[in-house]
């Protein structure tokens, strides 16, 4: 007979199969992904264990051993998860029970469908009442919302900062809109007491989950991420929003399944006490223009980007203390401290999740080569920063001249400093002015530059460059790391910023005689007050020449570094605006790496796109109407033709008939019906009985022929 510790052993390396509801939702998706890299019973182990077996599991070993992740689907037309064994497709729950009833472990989230509460309830209802039939022991899991906590009283009156643990779970009170989640916690609470061999139940009371590609706190990581002036907070957001990350609510999960603790209300949070204020601005800060703006309710309802439920959730206030998590778990944290302590990993993990890079791009090449031409085209396609020099300079003196301006207001003791720094900056750039006839220093240039391309639209979409830097020494400068050089970095050649250095180095190609030639057939109205005049563009093209030399080129810096320049022939683009080197560019780029178009954007390209098929449906209808007009119109013409030409051969007919019957008729009248005429008279006179052979005998006998 076996001893109990061997199947003890065989339990613990068996690889267990979980029910998932939704897997194609946010937290379906990212909890589901985590289990099936989790070895059974891995969290058992020391934490150092742990990520040894989790980094085996991932890469490594083979799914043997680790959880087997079924579910269903909220949108049935997706394509089944990777990391999903089976998706459940069924028509009627007594389908879907025998799935269920297959897995060790159930979890249902009701967090962000509503209308799977009644799911959940069914399913642990109907597993109580077949605890007979039930051979191995099941364990159900219940991720709620702190939403049910929404309106609890505090602790202490005197002391409303004291949280709740899982101690309170008794005394919580729902928010009116989520009295469905709190009975289905005490459902299920209830049931697992019937049977606990056989059924053991678990309630998670999950925190607002942040992380990966972002779910409730998607619409301000968006709206930074596309350069929004200000980010909007609910209310006065001094509301304490309890949040945790995905994957340390996944390893929460992870926990229980491996562990059947005794504890059967588990509150899943992280260790923050952050008010929405603090997230917004930090988010704004680390992602954004770093300004907020504060929203009444029926301002932020009117929003297309939240919910009414997320509203509600962003506007609880709560403070809960993770006790149990804390005490008796063993986690590898991804976020313990919250998402303020971790924003900088956490926009990481946004950016990667939903491939939000930016792309970085300069664009070189003589002077007229149609650099700016170009670049324009590519930074409305890939929603991408046009990067001009002479742009960039205006902007950052008007920036200088409007900081300076502060030291005359009255709000100089905060910004006392920086306005004198900025009128100091001034006052070096315009004598840099006057000791080099009115053109600014490279190292002012530089430094502008610096600062626009290191400012967070440039950092978020990225940017093309256009026509500068023009030699070595300005790419060094501006791309070259200060820290690396600080820190005495492995050599200067290869030294530059990660930050901002271009990925794509485009390099436009041509002759001087088709520069020239192509400037002379300019409108005189787009030379008029520009570079392009003949005398201008040959002095410049001078100059381009001179400080690229076969040897010596700007280009030669980006190739040493391993960003090989990508040269296209100008001279041979005989398209308008240069769209056939713009579509080359464009396969060098790749996908675009942002959002796509904005909702507004897909309504516009749709509204277009209508319009156009109208217009050519139209133009093809007048097309087709004008065609059967024409066949008309020479169908008839024809048919006239015809009907006239068909009159004149029968008219010519009869007169040729006429014309062949005269002498016809003259024989007859002669010869013949003078005869004929006796004949019939004497045939009256006798009436014979046969008055044809009559007349015959008649004609035969008084023929003027045999006469």
């Amino acid at each position: 007979m076996a001893s109990p510790e061997e199947p003890a052993e065989k339990e613990k390396i068996r690889s267990k199969k979980i029910f998932l509801n939704h897997l194609d939702s946010f937290q379906g998706k990212n909890i589901g992904k985590y289990l099936s890299r989790c070895v059974v019973g891995a969290s058992l182990e020391e934490v150092e264990e742990e990520d040894n077996q989790s980094q085996t599991s991932l890469f490594e070993k083979t799914k043997e051993g680790c959880y087997e992740i079924v579910g269903t689907l909220k949108d049935k037309e997706k394509p089944k998860p990777d990391f999903a064994k089976e998706i459940i497709t069924f028509e009627n729950k007594d389908q879907l029970y025998e799935y269920i009833v297959e897995c060790d472990i159930i979890i249902y989230d009701i967090t962000e469908d509503p209308d799977q509460i009644d799911e959940a309830v069914w399913a642990i209802s109907e597993l109580n009442s077949d605890l007979d039939k039930i051979e191995k022991s099941k364990m159900f899991i219940l991720i709620s919302t702190c939403m049910t906590w929404a309106k609890s009283k505090p602790l202490d009156p005197e002391d409303p900062e004291i949280p709740f643990t899982e101690d309170d779970y008794r005394r919580r009170k729902p928010h009116p809109n989520f009295k469905e989640h709190i009975s289905a916690e005490k459902t299920v609470i209830k049931l697992g007491k019937t049977n606990k061999t056989k059924l053991v139940t678990y309630v998670v009371c999950s925190g607002l989950a942040y992380g990966a590609e972002e779910n409730i706190f998607h619409y301000l990581f968006k709206s930074a991420w596309h350069n929004a002036a200000q980010l909007q907070c609910f209310g006065d957001g001094k509301n304490i929003v309890p949040t945790i990350h995905i994957k340390d609510l996944a390893a929460i999960i992870q926990n229980i399944a491996d562990a059947r603790p005794k504890v059967r209300y588990i509150i899943a949070k992280d260790e923050a006490q952050s008010t929405l204020e603090d997230i917004v601005k930090t988010v704004s800060t680390s992602l954004g223009s770093g300004k907020i703006k504060h929203i009444t309710k029926e301002e932020a309802l009117l929003s297309k980007d939240i919910e009414q439920a997320d509203f509600d959730m962003l506007l609880v206030n709560l403070r809960m203390d993770a006790v149990f998590v804390k005490e008796s778990m063993r986690l590898n944290w991804v976020s313990e401290a919250g998402l303020i302590e971790n924003i900088n990993s956490i926009i990481k993990e946004y950016k990667d999740t939903r491939s939000l890079q930016p792309l970085r791009a300069v664009v070189l090449g003589p002077p007229a080569s149609g650099k700016t031409t170009v670049a324009k085209q590519l930074c409305e396609i890939f929603k991408l920063h046009h990067i001009l020099i002479k742009d960039v300079i205006e902007e950052e003196l008007q920036n200088l001249k409007n900081k300076a301006n502060r030291a005359n207001t009255e709000d100089t003791e905060e910004d006392d400093n920086s306005a004198q720094e900025a009128q100091d900056l001034l006052d070096q750039i315009n004598e840099s002015k006057e000791n080099n006839n009115g053109r600014i220093e490279d190292q002012f240039v530089i430094r502008f530059l610096k600062d626009k391309l290191k400012s967070m639209p440039c950092q978020n979409q990225g940017f093309v460059l256009d026509g500068f830097p023009k030699t070595i020494a300005q790419a060094k400068e501006l791309f070259s790391n200060e820290e690396e050089e600080e820190d005495g970095g492995e050599g200067g050649s290869v030294n530059y910023n990660k930050q901002i250095m271009p990925e794509f180095v485009i390099s436009l190609e041509s002759t001087d005689d088709f520069l020239k030639q192509r400037v002379m057939n300019l409108p005189e109205a787009v030379v008029a007050n520009t570079h392009n005049t003949e005398k201008e563009l040959m002095r410049r093209l001078a100059d381009y020449r001179g400080i690229n030399t076969d040897d010596d080129t700007v280009l030669n810096y980006f190739d040493e570094l391993e960003f090989h320049p990508e040269k296209i022939d100008v001279t041979k683009d005989t398209s308008e605006m240069m769209r056939e080197t713009v579509e080359r560019i464009k396969k060098i780029f790749g996908s675009p790496r942002n959002y796509g178009p904005t909702p507004e954007e897909l309504e516009e390209m749709k509204r277009v796109e209508e319009e156009t098929r109208e217009k050519r449906e139209m133009e093809e209808k007048e097309e087709k109407a004008k065609r059967e007009a024409e066949e008309l119109a020479e169908r008839r013409s024809r048919q006239e033709e015809w009907s006239q030409r068909l009159s004149e051969v029968k008219r010519e007919e009869y007169e040729l008939l006429e014309a062949q019957s005269i002498p016809l008729r003259n024989y007859l009248m002669k010869h013949v019906m003078p005869t004929l005429t006796q004949g019939l008279i004497d045939c009256c006179k006798t009436r014979p009985e046969d008055p044809i052979d009559y007349l015959a005998e008649f004609l035969f006998q008084h023929n003027p022929q045999i006469d």
